[in-house]
């Protein structure tokens, strides 16, 4: 079975499809997102390379990006959105603003390369 499909079923075997509605699964998204953020808030990057090492911190962090992906998963489910499709067009989209003459080793904005 898939992800996504255990994804899908583990909604359906509680009936909360009554409860996860875009906008609650965007900001459930954004949560997750935030709470992957405290992994490394305030730390130096000793301390997060450290962190990283550190099973138990690993594992937190990991548990977060599986939340992210969960409800990634799910939104794009509902909405009915090829998420690998999105990634390809947005790579296409990218490499436009970002050719690599211009870009390569430089962390500027499109805007201003």
């Amino acid at each position: 079975m898939k992800v996504v499909d255990q994804i899908l079923k583990f909604r359906s075997d509680r009936d909360w499809e009554q409860f996860y509605k875009p906008k609650d699964l965007a900001i459930s998204l954004a949560i997750e997102a935030a709470e992957l953020l405290e992994c490394f808030q305030w730390k130096t990057d000793d301390e997060v390379e450290a962190l990283i090492k550190n099973p138990q911190d690993k594992k937190k962090i990991e548990e977060e990006l599986a939340d992210i992906a969960m409800y990634l998963y799910l939104l794009c489910n509902d909405l009915n959105i090829d998420l690998d499709e999105a990634i390809k067009e947005k790579i296409e989209i990218n490499n436009k603003k970002y050719p690599i003459s211009k870009s390569k080793g430089n962390a500027k904005k499109y805007t201003e390369l």
